[in-house]
């Protein structure tokens, strides 16, 4: 069954998790980690979004 459509409203912050399946790492090379950042840095940019990141102990 498929999740339901994230409801997204002007102005209210959206709290996103990045992890991979059955809570695995997602990137095992600090290139493709910096690569990611990059990236991600680069749309907020391009669609005026604000990112505040808490990195996972």
């Amino acid at each position: 069954m498929p999740r339901r459509a994230r409801i997204v409203l002007p102005n209210i912050p959206v709290h996103l998790i990045q992890r991979g399946n059955s809570h695995q790492p997602c990137f095992f090379a600090d290139e493709d980690y910096r690569r990611y950042i990059d990236r991600l840095g680069e749309y907020a940019v391009k669609w005026d979004y604000h990112i505040h990141m808490v990195a996972a102990a």
